[in-house]
């Protein structure tokens, strides 16, 4: 696993470390304020980091050399601060994690998915603007069972 991602706080500035898999949520280390859980994971830790769990996870199936990828980007970073202590956001490039791409049916990228314990409950695929995406992401959460 890579080494932890640093994270604003987006209450009090405090840069912290967020580990990729945790039992707990991160929570700022001054402030103790819910941090947002964004994360990148390969088909090597995609287990610890997605199926392990204990929130619903919003999955962003992409590669870096896809435009409408680089569009949604902005709306599942905001997402994951919109939600944070109720979702882990986890972003997966589909030309390294080429096993979990072909587990998650990644026909067309970006693909965004709403997973509980692995198991998909919600699904969207292309580019959306940020605010449908966030209203997918409520929706959804809705539906799902961990949420």
């Amino acid at each position: 696993m890579a080494d932890s991602p640093i994270t604003a706080c987006p209450h009090c500035g405090t840069r912290n470390r967020v580990p990729a898999a945790a039992k707990g949520l991160p929570r700022c280390g001054k402030c103790q304020e819910l941090l947002p859980w964004l994360t990148d994971a390969t088909d090597a830790d995609f287990t610890e980091i997605v199926e392990q769990s204990a929130l619903p996870v919003l999955m962003d199936l992409w590669a870096p050399w896809c435009g409408p990828c680089r569009v949604v980007a902005p709306g599942v970073a905001r997402a994951a601060e919109a939600y944070a202590g109720r979702l882990k956001v986890v972003k997966v490039n589909v030309d390294i994690a080429q096993q979990t791409a072909v587990r998650y049916q990644a026909q067309s990228i970006p693909l965004l998915l709403l997973l509980d314990k692995g198991a998909v409950r919600a699904r969207q695929v292309g580019a959306v603007p940020t605010d449908a995406l966030l209203r997918w992401v409520d929706q959804s959460l809705a539906l799902s069972p961990a949420a």
